[in-house]
């Protein structure tokens, strides 16, 4: 795998343990909350018992409130080894009758009852209990408050101990689960890290199926597509192979013919003689441009590499005729009669408008070329189960055996004189496929020449 802070491992990883820790950190704080109210409530019930002890020894003398307490009883009864407590007496008037002046007396509370609240004593932090005692016939005792407080030392340290308690497993817990967390997540990552090892050792040459063993189900839909995209490539690359070689093949001889007519003229001493060979030189300039500019087409047009999302809706039956009449003064210079039969209106297709105009070329050159001299040359749309284009010619029949042939790169008829690339046929075959279109060959209806009719489906419902 990558290293790296944005791998699957660490993304699978901040997943599930940053709701684990996040959850630890939840549950310590409500157990601290939690510690802390049970700590105020045992040690809330010393203080309640203190209080009630307190508030036995305040007596009215007279119509004067007066506390008073042995000091062996106030000391035994005050003094804790850990904490500090205070304790102050009020009078129904707020004045202090004894204890600690600090001790703010708090509003009203009801009588005989105990109330709790958290202050400050000597810059300290304290719980403090109340209790607002009965009348006792005076106005001044009416109903005098007693008050305890004490420090938080013990509480604080309960709380703790509590917390500590509660924590600390579950912080090994999660520790735990961290651990079985990481190792499963690289024993799950392991095929995919196998994977990727094959996939790396591999040689740029070998493009065959990635073996999808152990890879668990949601990668399989990426190796399938991995897959699929290398065997595309694979055939890409095997036609361009298949291209090249076939290329250097067929420029190697009209470049040798060029290099024979050059030498012809440069050995020439004869300004006529000379002439000749370069009007040869030009004839095989000329064979070797339309060569070139046929193997251009045919690696442009190869289906793999069309772009099908870039069609549009073409008319093909104006495209027809638009072609068909620039090919009138070739057909012309040939005495061949070049007619075009349509359709009434539109017949609307789905294609590349380039592409299908070198379709229509290449099949109307093809039957120029190989027609006889004086013949008829038709081209035709129709709406036939679909849009439909047939080119007829009247040059020789084409053999059963030889009509899914002529359809292959390079392939000419055996005793056929006529110039031509043998890749004609072939590009409009690449460009029918690419527009899902089917090509056939049949005799023509008047039983003399060939009829070349491609076939494109309906468009689809709007």
């Amino acid at each position: 795998m990558v290293a790296g802070t944005k791998t699957l491992r660490n993304k699978l990883l901040r997943i599930l343990l940053v709701p684990l820790s996040l959850l630890l950190l939840a549950d310590a704080v409500g157990s601290y909350l939690i510690a802390a109210r049970v700590s105020d409530e045992l040690y809330d019930r010393e203080l309640v018992e203190i209080v009630q002890e307190l508030a036995l020894h305040v007596a009215d003398k007279g119509g004067k409130l007066v506390f008073d307490m042995p000091g062996e009883v106030e000391h035994s009864l005050l003094t804790d080894s850990e904490d500090k407590i205070f304790f102050a007496v009020y009078d129904a008037g707020g004045a202090l009758v004894a204890g600690e002046p600090s001790l703010a007396r708090p509003g009203f509370t009801p009588v005989n009852k105990v109330s709790f609240f958290n202050g400050l004593a000597q810059g300290e932090p304290i719980r403090e209990v109340l209790l607002r005692m009965d009348g006792r016939g005076g106005s001044v005792s009416a109903t005098p408050v007693v008050l305890v407080a004490e420090t938080r030392t013990k509480r604080h340290a309960l709380t703790e101990k509590i917390v500590f308690g509660v924590t600390v497993p579950q912080l090994v817990l999660i520790l735990i689960v961290g651990v079985l967390v990481w190792a499963g997540v690289a024993q799950g990552l392991a095929p995919l890290q196998k994977l990727q090892r094959a996939v790396t050792a591999r040689s740029h040459s070998d493009l065959s199926p990635l073996v999808a063993e152990d890879v668990p189900g949601e990668v399989h839909p990426v190796v399938a597509a991995i897959n699929d995209l290398m065997a595309r490539l694979n055939e890409v690359l095997d036609f361009q192979g298949r291209f090249i070689a076939d290329a250097a093949h067929q420029l190697r001889t009209p470049v040798a013919g060029l290099k024979a007519h050059l030498e012809v003229a440069l050995r020439e001493t004869d300004f006529d003689q000379a002439k000749k060979a370069m009007a040869h030189i030009y004839i095989s300039v000329e064979r070797l441009s339309r060569l070139v500019s046929q193997l251009l087409s045919f690696a442009r047009n190869e289906p793999s590499l069309v772009k099908k999302g870039d069609f549009a809706l073409v008319d093909l039956n104006k495209l027809v005729f638009e072609t068909t009449m620039e090919w009138v003064p070739d057909a012309y210079k040939r005495d061949i009669d070049l007619g075009f039969e349509g359709v009434d209106g539109q017949l609307m297709i789905n294609g590349d408008t380039v592409r299908l105009r070198e379709l229509i070329n290449n099949l109307i050159d093809n039957a120029i070329r190989y027609s006889r001299s004086k013949g008829r040359v038709t081209v035709r749309v129709a709406e036939e189960e679909g849009a439909q284009l047939s080119v007829s010619d009247d040059g020789p029949v084409i053999p059963g055996e030889e009509r899914q042939r002529v359809f292959e790169r390079f392939h000419r008829l055996l005793g056929s004189h006529t110039e031509g690339s043998g890749l004609g046929l072939a590009i409009v075959r690449e460009i029918a496929t690419s527009h899902d279109a089917t090509i056939s060959l049949v005799d023509d209806a008047d039983g003399i020449g060939n009829k070349f009719i491609v076939s494109f489906p309906d468009l689809p419902a709007a």
